[in-house]
């Protein structure tokens, strides 16, 4: 795929974050239904998306990939926090929001955006692959990202993990590993109410967006800085590192897309439940976001 159809397919994700932005701004979106939205899209829509994918990709890939990817993702993660600890007194000397910002370099959005920017730009075929990245993702911050927070591990942290996405995720793994045959007609329906995944899930970063304190967004240069260490110096790095050992090149691209995902909104989540200031934390979801339109294509255009 060219240079620019990829930007092309991120302006158009833009424009689907836009469309959110003047939803909110003329009164159609409003904080009752974004709150609505949300637990559908990552409950319902994300997960049918994926059981699609797996579905569709029954006999086409091999445990030998799967494995290899589990691999690739664990070892991600694990750059991402030395990183992480290397970087993050660059950035603040306070002791709580270097907790906060050691879980941004770790943990990306890679199921809310990653999944409808994998499906747009590769195609949904890929969206099976993205399973694999976040099973190790939720495994990795039920352990490290809450003994982080919390200065030790907790049963709590453990039964979090069973949820509607990461069972969707087994089950997806399961149909390709077993070669389970979906019929035509679900595949149908769950296809379609797959697809409506993008759109919402960037229409609500639009709303977010048109909720937030746009000089506090755009206005300090320390979040640009992040955001360029986040979205492309380390995902340079991954990518020469993965260049140095055995790969699938098909993979390459959906590997890339996932080293260079913005913010998550799991720090966020943890930075309230413990009281602590999360309003850089807020602002880098947005910008991370809207960055990786540009950040994007950019990696994709240099393997």
């Amino acid at each position: 795929m060219s240079i620019g159809t990829i930007f092309f397919q991120m302006i158009s994700l833009l424009l689907m974050i836009a469309a959110g932005w003047l939803a909110t701004k003329t009164g159609l979106l409003d904080d009752h239904t974004n709150s609505k939205l949300s637990p559908l899209i990552v409950n319902l829509f994300n997960p049918l998306l994926i059981l699609t994918s797996a579905a569709n990709a029954v006999g086409s890939i091999a445990l030998l990939t799967l494995g290899l990817l589990a691999l690739i993702s664990l070892g991600m993660f694990l750059f991402l926090i030395a990183a992480g600890m290397l970087l993050t007194p660059l950035f603040t000397h306070d002791r709580e929001q270097r907790k906060i910002y050691q879980l941004m370099f770790v943990f990306s959005n890679l199921g809310f955006i990653g999944i409808p920017v994998v499906s747009s730009i590769l195609g949904a075929e890929y969206v099976v692959y993205v399973t694999v990245f976040i099973l190790v993702y939720n495994l990795v911050f039920y352990t490290y990202g809450i003994a982080w927070m919390e200065g030790h591990l907790s049963r709590g942290a453990f039964r979090s993990m069973i949820s509607p996405g990461n069972l969707c995720c087994l089950l997806a793994l399961c149909i390709v590993l077993l070669g389970i045959r979906v019929p035509g007609f679900v595949l149908t329906a769950t296809g379609y109410l797959g697809n409506v995944t993008t759109p919402l899930a960037l229409m609500s970063v639009g709303f977010g967006l048109a909720n937030g304190d746009l000089r506090a967004i755009f206005g300090r240069p320390k979040l640009y800085l992040f955001s360029a260490v986040k979205l492309l110096v380390l995902p340079l790095i991954l990518l020469f590192l993965l260049l140095l050992v055995p790969r699938d090149v098909a993979l390459l691209p959906v590997c890339l897309v996932m080293f260079g995902m913005p913010v998550g909104n799991m720090p966020l989540m943890l930075a309230n439940q413990k009281g602590i200031d999360a309003s850089d934390c807020t602002a880098l979801i947005i910008l991370t976001t809207l960055l990786c339109v540009v950040t994007i294509p950019i990696l994709l255009s240099i393997f």
